[in-house]
């Protein structure tokens, strides 16, 4: 999957604060949550759509948002 483009300074900030490479993890269909077993196989074009944003995976998105 191809992460969304933001400016440099976010990608920079989101690394400082996470450890991780938002759009290495995207990449490499990992989870930018760092979760164990990464589940990249979304259940909608919305959540696949914030994976692009956020790098989080399907299972972790539900966990923070919420299954609905």
């Amino acid at each position: 999957m191809e992460p969304t483009r933001k400016n440099p300074n976010i990608d920079m900030a989101i690394y400082a604060i996470t450890g991780v490479d938002r759009i290495e993890a995207i990449q490499n269909d990992l989870c930018a949550f760092r979760c164990d077993e990464p589940d990249t196989d979304f259940r909608n074009d919305v959540s696949r759509k914030e994976y692009g944003i956020s790098g989080i995976c399907q299972q972790c998105q539900d966990n923070l948002f919420g299954r609905d």
